[in-house]
């Protein structure tokens, strides 16, 4: 049996061990060190969270049989994208897919904010009155089905193999749930891990209700693209206790809580702020 075939056959086993064991550890660490006060018990937030996760999952475990590690396994054993059309090692194919596929999100991200109908789907995420391990899954079907297709895409085109679609996707939802947990680092180890790695001080600022700060630190693993690009923030205008996380005119409303809120959000009028191009609700520069 190849790596890739490996992967196939236990993509479900690994996805689901990943992901329940760093959401434990993340809960029990954001109990232990918080970074920020709750505005809403947590029962009341993740009752609907959770609930939203569970029904992204069976849409597309319906629509999508063949999930993305699948559909890396056919995009190999029919020749497409760059890296099949070459006789790359497979472990410089494999870091080069888990990287490329990581870059391939930070533009998706990007592009979900500066498209306004892509806005209005993402704001979802956006909306959370809090934010915690919770929050990194918190995503609507739409933004989540459409996300699958980009993927798709970018698999196609690179031919990336299998496991290097197992371990970034593992990777990715890892990263996400620690880059929103609610927890403190060290500030000597969060300068650190920000050379590497996404940290939840940096990805917070992501979630301030300031544009100008929203609109900033899209990565959700490597923070490399976002100093690359221009799109790094070291540090939010006021400090992140008392920041404010969500996007006006929407977080603390029932629709940004409950469930049946946040499948009818896009399609509702307020909260069009935070926006790529939206008015800047504050002076803070960039840094």
């Amino acid at each position: 049996m190849t790596f890739n075939e490996w992967a196939l056959a236990h993509e479900t086993a690994v996805r689901l061990g990943a992901f329940f064991g760093m959401f434990a550890l993340m809960a029990v660490w954001e109990a232990l060190a918080p970074r920020r006060a709750r505005l809403l018990p947590r029962r009341v937030r993740w009752l609907h969270n959770l609930a939203l996760v569970l029904l992204n999952s069976l849409i597309l475990r319906l629509l999508f049989p063949v999930a993305a590690v699948g559909f890396a396994l056919l995009s190999v054993e029919r020749g497409w994208g760059l890296l099949n059309a070459f006789d790359i090692p497979f472990w410089w194919a494999f870091a080069l897919s888990v990287i490329a596929l990581d870059f391939a999100i930070y533009l998706q991200h990007v592009m979900f904010h500066a498209v306004p109908l892509l806005w209005r789907l993402h704001r979802v995420h956006h909306a959370d009155a809090d934010i915690d391990v919770t929050t990194g899954a918190r995503f609507h079907p739409i933004e989540i089905l459409l996300s699958m297709l980009i993927k798709f895409a970018a698999i196609a085109v690179l031919g990336a193999p299998a496991a290097a679609v197992l371990v970034f996707e593992v990777l990715l939802n890892a990263t996400a749930m620690f880059n929103h947990a609610n927890l403190r680092l060290p500030g000597p180890v969060d300068r650190f891990l920000r050379w590497m790695l996404v940290t939840p001080e940096m990805h917070r600022i992501h979630h301030s209700m300031e544009a100008v700060e929203a609109n900033s630190n899209f990565g959700f693993n490597l923070p490399w693209w976002d100093r690359l690009f221009g799109t790094y923030r070291d540090r939010a205008g006021l400090p992140q206790e008392s920041m404010a996380i969500g996007v006006r005119g929407l977080t603390g409303s029932d629709e940004a809580i409950k469930l049946a809120g946040l499948l009818a959000l896009p399609f509702g009028g307020a909260g069009s702020g935070n926006a790529i191009g939206s008015a800047p609700e504050s002076g803070h520069e960039a840094r």
